[in-house]
């Protein structure tokens, strides 16, 4: 299978003492190699927030 389930976590929230939002999303693994990285909404800052993948 080429598609992958990926966990989105907020790479903004720890810095500021907040707990971090997750999401979970798929990727294609032949055409994307590196990690994912999306802009989300994050509920704990309100606000759109940089989410990085953390499992792989």
């Amino acid at each position: 299978m080429p598609r992958e389930v990926v966990i989105l976590e907020c790479s903004e929230a720890r810095g500021e003492g907040k707990p971090p939002s997750r999401y979970m999303t798929t990727r294609n693994r032949k055409i994307q190699q590196d990690k994912v990285e999306k802009k989300k909404y994050n509920p704990h800052l309100r606000r759109h927030t940089l989410h990085k993948e953390i499992k792989s």
